[in-house]
């Protein structure tokens, strides 16, 4: 017998969320809210300094601001969704409401990938190519570079949404995660996504393989030339102008890669602990991460705590 709803289009989906956990859904809700907070707070009075003090007029502080700004823009492509999620409990979102949230988060994960490995080089030839760094890491060079992240990611994004959005969703409308996650979404087309699953395949390579393999590169050469550096206040100085970058390159890849490469479950038990923890480790990559980026630069970087706290006294203490 032929069924009416497995024919007629979706129009929208049905976002499960914790339903099946409420408890830990109040928790979550209560951290999530305080971190994103955080998040707005610091990436934002770091953009503030990067941008209001001229001793950080820099290409490193440059590509600081982007990250702070990529960082905005990620959590909030999804986190109040979230928000709303945990309130509302199977919150429906329209087809295109989905489709436009998996462009911008897709969109601002690629570019941070490329974002990242922009910054690799430039510590890279800070350190190892000093006398050359003023001329190889111009405005005219390092203003484009921030660019072609931001369109690379841009374009990816664009290419792997639309292959999504025209696959055939004519089933099940439940996404069995907070947001619209594209792997959950594709899970529900009644179709062949093989072209799509390449398609991510080859993205994965370019965006998360070929910028790993440059960040690696570049720091093997960094170190070595760290460890020639005769003193150790020089080693130590140096060092500190990239460890606050390094920590975030191995928190960001560390959790994509424990993310997406972790084994698979088959006994059931451990089936619905692998479905809670398949959504609860991206949320703390998609909320956390973001939040640590601005505490680590500030932690870790004698010119970013100096600027800030001018911010803080011109706003207080000024006239």
């Amino acid at each position: 017998m032929e069924k009416p709803n497995q024919t007629s289009p979706l129009v929208e989906f049905i976002l499960l969320g914790l339903s099946a956990h409420p408890k830990l859904e109040k928790t979550l809700f209560a951290f999530i809210l305080l971190t994103y907070l955080v998040t707005l707070l610091g990436n934002g009075v770091l953009i503030l300094v990067t941008v209001l003090d001229s001793r950080l007029h820099t290409p490193m502080y440059f590509f600081l601001g982007n990250l702070s700004f990529l960082d905005i823009c990620y959590t909030t492509s999804s986190i109040p969704l979230v928000l709303d999620v945990f309130l509302t409990p199977k919150k429906t979102i329209p087809f295109s409401a989905c489709a436009i949230q998996m462009f911008l988060s897709f969109s601002m994960a690629g570019t941070e990938c490329v974002l990242l490995g922009m910054m690799a080089f430039d510590r890279y030839v800070a350190i190892c190519n000093p006398l050359r760094y003023p001329v190889v890491m111009r405005k005219a060079v390092y203003v484009p570079m921030a660019a072609s992240s931001w369109l690379a990611g841009g374009a990816n994004s664009l290419v792997q949404i639309s292959l999504a959005v025209q696959l055939p969703f004519c089933g099940d409308n439940v996404i069995n995660h907070f947001t619209c996650e594209i792997l959950a979404v594709l899970k529900l087309a009644c179709a062949d996504i093989s072209i799509n699953v390449v398609s991510m395949g080859v993205a994965n390579v370019i965006f998360l393989g070929v910028p790993v393999l440059f960040i690696s590169v570049s720091y093997v050469f960094i170190i070595a030339t760290i460890l020639r550096i005769p003193s150790a206040e020089g080693r130590k100085k140096a060092f500190s102008t990239c460890s606050a970058h390094l920590t975030v390159v191995i928190i960001f890849y560390g959790t994509l890669f424990f993310m997406y490469g972790k084994p698979k479950s088959k006994d059931s038990q451990g089936a619905d602990k692998e479905d809670l923890s398949d959504k609860l480790i991206p949320l703390f990559y998609g909320v956390v991460t973001p939040m640590l980026n601005p505490i680590i630069y500030s932690l870790r970087n004698k010119d970013v705590k100096a600027g800030v706290r001018n911010l803080v006294s011109q706003k207080y203490f000024s006239g």
